[in-house]
């Protein structure tokens, strides 16, 4: 009996020794095989040689399982039901081939989720944006679909596309498309999570999950870089205005409030309650007194338009010339676009130089455009 025991162990030991020298010299397309010896070798933990071949094995294949896990995650499969930003069940049956963004934010988006050559027909005044004409110069040359308040629904169902994504205020055409058969989704990136979501959510429905994680690593990694530099700095008072009028500006609800925070600043009217632009007057910016005013990237008027207007000679952000307008060469950054985070790295240049260089924008302007938009300066 115990012979016999000891000659099975021994053909055991043998098989899984030649199971390890099989797998060391077979490639990854054995798959299945190498499992089946490795699940024999560990059978035989009496031998320590056996043992720690087992266990090499196992290592190798549960990281070819995860990997495969991993690039199971980045497919998107059709069909699939998503929730949209107005809390709508949205169905996808199939990868899009075709689409329309009416949102100029959603178009910047697919740019840098590189679905340029998908979409179809774009927002008006597509032209006058500075990102189309550097990254993707076709979009310009697309039917355009209007704008938030004349959206040209006749041009978009024309156009018959797989997808529409359209902005929060044009519920009403979306539900006209969903009821033509095309398929629609609402964003209302008005915060920086919303921005997320709406990131995951675009990249789920045109199965580009790996590009939105490099996106959204990139965006995660600038505020863990600006929470560490700025962690203890006292926050800087900061009156952010508007593009139409500096008399225009973003409460605490607002995204434009979040790059404030997010810069090391305290948000000057975070008293108000509105959820859009709220205007005020010249006696309620007085009475704020912020140390900084920033202007939006692309206001109707100017820094110099701020420091020589009279009313504003006793703000301490005119009498220290801490007076600044948000950078807008490539796209208006004080607005929900991906690159939205490069504002808070600019703008904590300017409250918190001694933390974060005022270099630091420069570069990482630099090497965001290039990585997502192809941009070379």
């Amino acid at each position: 009996m115990k012979t016999t025991l000891k000659k099975h162990l021994s053909i055991i030991l043998i098989c899984a020794m030649l199971a390890v020298l099989t797998a060391c010299g077979t490639d990854s397309a054995t798959t299945t095989q190498s499992t089946t010896e490795s699940t024999t070798a560990a059978s035989v933990s009496e031998s320590a040689s056996s043992e720690e071949a087992s266990e090499e094995i196992s290592s190798e294949e549960l990281s070819s399982e995860e990997s495969s896990t991993e690039a199971d995650a980045e497919q998107t499969v059709y069909p699939i039901t998503v929730t949209d930003q107005a809390g709508r069940e949205v169905t996808i049956e199939k990868e899009p081939s075709s689409i329309v963004s009416g949102y100029y934010i959603s178009s910047s988006l697919l740019i840098a989720l590189g679905l340029k050559d998908k979409v179809v027909g774009i927002e008006a005044k597509a032209d006058k944006r500075p990102i189309y004409k550097l990254a993707a110069p076709e979009l310009t040359e697309l039917p355009n679909v209007g704008t938030a308040k004349e959206f040209n629904l006749e041009t978009c169902a024309a156009l018959s596309p797989d997808l529409v994504i359209l902005p929060m205020k044009l519920k009403d055409a979306a539900q006209s498309l969903t009821d033509l058969g095309i398929t629609v989704l609402l964003v209302n990136p008005e915060s920086q999570d919303l921005l997320t979501e709406m990131i995951n959510t675009i990249a789920t429905a045109t199965n580009t999950n790996s590009e939105a994680a490099k996106l959204l690593a990139y965006i995660d990694s600038q505020k863990d870089m600006l929470t560490s530099a700025l962690s203890g700095v006292e926050p800087e008072s900061v009156y952010l205005a508007g593009n139409s009028s500096f008399l225009s500006t973003a409460g605490p609800s607002m995204y434009q409030s979040s790059i404030i925070e997010l810069a090391g600043g305290k948000n000057a009217a975070d008293s108000i309650t509105d959820t859009y632009w709220a205007e005020i007057s010249y006696e309620q910016l007085l009475a704020w007194d912020p140390s900084y005013i920033i202007i939006a990237s692309d206001a109707e008027y100017t820094v110099d338009d701020i420091m020589n207007d009279p009313n504003l000679a006793e703000c301490t952000a005119v009498k220290s010339s801490h007076v600044y307008a948000i950078p807008g060469d490539m796209e208006a950054l004080d607005s929900p676009v991906p690159a939205g985070i490069l504002a808070s790295v600019w703008l904590a240049g300017i409250l918190h130089p001694d933390q974060v260089s005022t270099d630091t924008y420069t570069t990482e302007m630099t090497n965001y455009y290039e990585t997502f938009y192809g941009i070379n300066n």
